[in-house]
């Protein structure tokens, strides 16, 4: 399986890209390097896939074969919440409400984690009533 998305993915087919780096960063099929992870990632983000763009958001947030990066966490999350990713929307939200890499901002926060809970994110919908929406 690595070897056809590695032959996809080097063709520059966004989805391959990034289930080549679901297979680094979860060590299935070739061992876990978190870098390639992020290098193949990076590859489909740059081409707009918006679950890719999520999952650079979340390296860069831990700091996971990348340094830590808030700053960057934000603007990948925001690229794919723009195109309507529910868990990136909610994330962007949390970071909106914490001030991670982004100036707090309450109407912000709850803007886009509103709109992850319309799409039905769990998390979303708990958040907003902990906050009394």
């Amino acid at each position: 399986m690595v070897y056809w998305f590695r032959k996809a993915a080097e063709q520059g087919f966004a989805k391959a890209q990034y289930n080549l780096a679901l297979c680094y960063n979860d060590g299935d099929g070739v061992p876990q390097d978190y870098q390639q992870a992020v290098y193949w990632f990076r590859k489909a983000s740059e081409q707009g896939f918006a679950r890719a763009q999520y999952s650079l958001a979340r390296r860069y947030a831990n700091g996971e074969g990348v340094q830590k990066d808030l700053e960057q966490a934000v603007s990948w999350y925001r690229k794919a919440a723009e195109q309507g990713d529910a868990r990136s929307q909610y994330a962007l939200g949390f970071c909106y409400y914490n001030g991670w890499g982004v100036s707090k901002d309450y109407q912000q926060a709850v803007y886009w984690t509103r709109k992850a809970a319309e799409q039905g994110e769990e998390d979303a919908k708990k958040a907003l009533k902990a906050l009394g929406y």
